[in-house]
């Protein structure tokens, strides 16, 4: 019998190495599924561990609720990983709603005592920078234009219907999730944190992507690449040799 925070349910691992002496946990974006980072899993397995996180109500989870609240879902990802994360060095790795839950991730651990060596958040405001954001409240046709817009969902879920109709309410528990998230400006983790941003993301500006730095006590760096939100994609290159130096330095 399992529990809502069985490993099983919630970490994918398409290339498993578990006798790698380093590990990287990814969290997904709002709507995304653990898929989105296979790649990632393909080209890092050399030399890392590579888990990544499957949220409620898509892909094999699909006929499961999605939580709308991004502590709670936090919550559930913080029990999921305990029995994973503290046993050798861990890199989180979140993009956009992911990088916020990575945060809140670490905060959890931390308050316990242990921490990721590092928490990379990719394409994600600081988590005490709130825009009044809406999306969750639109109706269908306007959530699945701003994916289209930020060109973070596959195309072709977009345009079946009976898919589209299966992961539009974890969708929109996503966005309500990180839309309804608020953090105080003196919030931290002392992991060190390493942001990633797009020159021309429309949900992130450089000077909200700097505010990061005050919520960490530890190393803070600040990396800008030219592209929109899903920048990573066609930076992908460049983003995974750097994942792979600091992976190995870590090892």
């Amino acid at each position: 019998m399992t529990t809502a925070t069985d490993p099983s349910l919630w970490l994918r691992s398409f290339h498993p190495q578990p006798s790698r002496p380093v590990q990287l946990v990814c969290f997904p974006h709002a709507g995304g599924s653990a898929s989105f980072y296979f790649p990632v899993s393909a080209e890092l397995s050399a030399v890392a561990d590579v888990v990544t996180l499957q949220y409620p109500g898509r892909q094999d989870r699909r006929t499961e609720t999605s939580p709308a609240d991004l502590h709670e879902l936090a919550d559930l990802v913080h029990g999921a990983l305990r029995g994973v994360v503290g046993n050798r060095p861990t890199v989180f790795f979140g993009h956009s709603m992911g990088a916020t839950l990575a945060f809140e991730v670490t905060r959890r651990f931390e308050a316990e005592g242990t921490s990721p060596a590092l928490l990379v958040a990719s394409g994600r405001r600081a988590p005490s920078c709130a825009r009044p954001e809406q999306v969750h409240r639109l109706d269908d046709e306007a959530v699945v234009a701003e994916l289209t817009a930020l060109a973070g969902t596959d195309t072709a879920v977009l345009g079946d219907e009976e898919i589209l109709r299966m992961v539009l309410p974890a969708i929109r528990s996503d966005y309500q999730a990180i839309e309804t998230y608020r953090c105080p400006p003196d919030v931290t983790v002392t992991a060190p944190v390493h942001v990633l941003t797009g020159d021309a993301d429309p949900k992130t500006t450089l000077e909200e992507a700097r505010a990061w730095e005050r919520h960490t006590t530890g190393a803070f760096d600040l990396e800008v690449h030219p592209g929109g939100h899903f920048f990573l994609t066609s930076r992908a290159p460049q983003i995974l040799a750097w994942l792979r130096d600091r992976l190995t330095a870590l090892s």
